[in-house]
């Protein structure tokens, strides 16, 4: 057998690392699924692959000769899950602090990037992507007493490196917003602290104040930088601040109760910010005023506990449903918070069952289905590479057994980047471990 040369080898090698992963995908044919393309009504139909991207979809689409196809008869095709904010890959185990990049310290970094934390070979991504999640915002998550948290970055749930994930690096940057806190968990006497109204109130506004002095000097460092004879010393923090001033990149502020979304409202606008805003627990009480200042919210739980205790107990089932009847575009997000109990990275794959709630308590189906997959898209302006099942966007898709929104349906293939990605998963591998135990 004649061995080839090694510069032939060493040149097919390099080849294949700079070819991008789409150029490399197969044409993958999905057909006779019942269709959701998120664009329109459903329908029976085929959906075709070609090079990572949506090459044709309809009842008459042309498959081409030789591609690989999936018989979906009976099935369903739905758009890739869209988790619009979580903390998927930085962070593995809560309590081993080694696994654990979501936050750092300091109270303000803008300058810190999500991509630069997240782990590719996390076990929590394939148990995500198992239930349909395909591409997620990553976002860094404040200190204990943060504001500003850093940039988050948009990815796909696939691929061996950060590279090969990220679809836009520094896509938002995330605020938490100061708020006025009066009761709080002491770790160190494992009991509930009260504070004082006024005094969480002038600490709240102290910190409100700083934030807004870092924006004055991120927009005293731009316009210092912008000039020809500039002299302005390097700032990593304020030149990363400075690039939210013109609108172009989105500010995701966290804050969930009535005053406070307020507040971050009005900040936002004296700003000139685009505005962002997550977890939203009491949006329902300022929805005319999200419509009317076209502010989307990216939800946190659903599932969760009402926050008054003369709240009626559906008030947080409620709430998506409320938002969107008033015209404020919604989507939901496993680290925005907004309710009590476990969540973050570890319970991005019960999403779908977060809007599933909200669709039995005033959210119609159809916008719980667009409210995980389209709508978010929209809101984060990637909507021309994801979302819905249309010609020219990713071929981010999952073919299921019925809704997603359903405890019992089976999510049977998912494909990202136009490959089929294995469901194989640390949950599923335990569960087949144990399922085969010998019985005494």
């Amino acid at each position: 057998m004649r061995t080839l040369p090694f510069n032939v080898v060493r040149c097919s090698l390099v080849i294949a690392l700079l070819v991008p992963a789409a150029a490399l995908a197969e044409t993958l044919v999905i057909d006779g699924a019942t269709i959701h393309s998120m664009s329109g009504a459903p329908f029976v139909g085929r959906v075709v692959v070609e090079e990572g991207l949506i090459a044709a979809v309809g009842p008459s689409a042309t498959a081409p000769a030789g591609a690989t196809t999936i018989d979906a008869t009976g099935k369903h095709v739905y758009p890739g899950i869209f988790d619009a904010l979580s903390q998927l890959g930085l962070i593995e185990v809560g309590a081993v602090a080694a696994t654990n990049d979501q936050a750092e310290m300091g109270t303000y970094n803008p300058h810190l990037d999500a991509a630069t934390a997240i782990h590719p070979a996390s076990e929590v991504i394939p148990v995500t992507r198992a239930n349909g999640i395909t591409h997620s915002l990553v976002a860094p998550r404040a200190d204990r007493d943060g504001v500003i948290a850093g940039r988050a970055t948009l990815v796909q749930l696939d691929g061996w490196t950060v590279e090969e994930m990220a679809l836009q690096r520094s896509l938002a940057m995330v605020i938490l917003w100061p708020a006025i806190v009066t009761r709080s968990f002491d770790f160190s006497t494992f009991s509930w602290k009260e504070t004082p109204y006024n005094e969480a109130k002038e600490k709240a506004t102290e910190k409100q104040n700083e934030l807004r002095d870092w924006v004055e000097a991120a927009r005293h460092y731009m316009q210092a930088s912008q000039s020809q004879d500039s002299r302005a010393k390097r700032n990593l923090k304020l030149a990363a601040l400075a690039a939210c001033l013109d609108g172009n990149m989105p500010v995701i502020i966290q804050a969930n109760a009535k005053r406070d979304i307020e507040s971050a409202v009005e900040f936002a606008e004296t700003e000139g910010l685009r505005l962002i805003l997550a977890g939203g627990r009491d949006a329902w009480k300022v929805k005319e005023m999200l419509a009317e200042k076209q502010i989307p919210v990216i939800l946190g739980r659903t599932q969760s506990l009402p926050r008054e205790q003369d709240d009626p107990y559906d008030r947080p089932f409620g709430n998506p449903g409320e938002l969107v009847a008033a015209g404020v575009k919604v989507s939901f997000g496993s680290g925005s918070g907004g309710g009590f109990g476990p969540g973050g990275a570890h319970s991005s794959r019960t999403l779908p069952y977060e809007a599933a709630t909200a669709a039995a308590y005033g959210l119609s189906e159809e916008d719980a289905m667009r409210a995980l997959t389209l709508w978010p898209a929209e809101i984060f302006g990637v909507a021309d590479r994801l979302g819905s099942i249309e010609v020219g966007k990713i071929a981010n898709l999952v073919v299921t057994s019925g809704t997603p929104l359903e405890l019992t349906t089976q999510v049977e293939h998912v494909i990202i980047g136009g490959h089929e990605i294995s469901t194989e998963n640390r949950h599923h591998a335990l569960y087949e471990r144990y399922r085969a135990r010998a019985t005494r």
